[in-house]
């Protein structure tokens, strides 16, 4: 599962430089702007996402982390590769409105006992890893709201949870935004590498 990342929209990289530049011309002077989110992310904050336009030509938007659950009993954030073709809630969505979460890192907790331990978990390279989620508009929202998929997690990590964000190579993100995608294909060539360190 995730249900926490950090995103520093501060730091001097030119990926980051590019999502500003975007967000700043597409949403000046609106609400929405205003309550953008950096630093640690939680669930229900409004985040930059790379998602297609109408023109199916990718860029930056604002959305809400977290699918609304029936009869308002709470927030969905992620949603298992293994059934997201299957269930009501995402399949449309994962059909027709695919999109990349970026991050500098996720957080994960590992339980040791009454003990929590959390880690953050990136790459094995610096910069921003991007994971693969999927969105919709909800009634009454400004923004999309969006999910984060995830997947079995990889060997290494396995200790901390059984779950871990499905994080796209970046000869597989555009693939993953045009509209004929091989979606499960895709999720066979996840990222399987990374790195982590405790960090309280």
């Amino acid at each position: 599962m995730c249900g926490r990342y950090h995103v520093d929209l501060e730091e001097e990289n030119a990926q980051v430089r590019k999502i500003l530049m975007e967000i700043n011309k597409r949403y000046f002077g609106t609400p929405e702007r205003e309550q953008m989110k950096s630093g640690e992310i939680f669930p229900t904050n409004i985040v930059p996402v790379c998602s297609n336009n109408r023109k199916l030509h990718p860029g930056y938007f604002l959305m809400k982390w977290g699918f609304s659950a029936y009869e308002g009993t709470g927030v969905i954030l992620n949603a298992r590769s293994e059934s997201l073709l299957e269930k009501p809630m995402f399949r449309k969505a994962a059909l027709e409105r695919r999109c990349l979460v970026p991050a500098g890192h996720y957080f994960e907790w590992e339980r040791r006992g009454r003990e929590r331990v959390k880690y953050a978990i990136r790459l094995p390279k610096e910069g921003l890893i991007y994971m693969a989620g999927v969105y919709r508009m909800e009634e009454g929202e400004r923004v999309p709201s969006f999910v984060i998929i995830t997947r079995p997690a990889a060997e290494e990590i396995a200790f901390i949870h059984d779950r871990m964000p499905l994080i796209l190579a970046d000869g597989d993100r555009a693939a993953w935004l045009k509209p004929d995608a091989d979606v499960t294909g895709l999720f066979s060539r996840a990222q399987e590498q990374v790195r982590f360190e405790a960090v309280g």
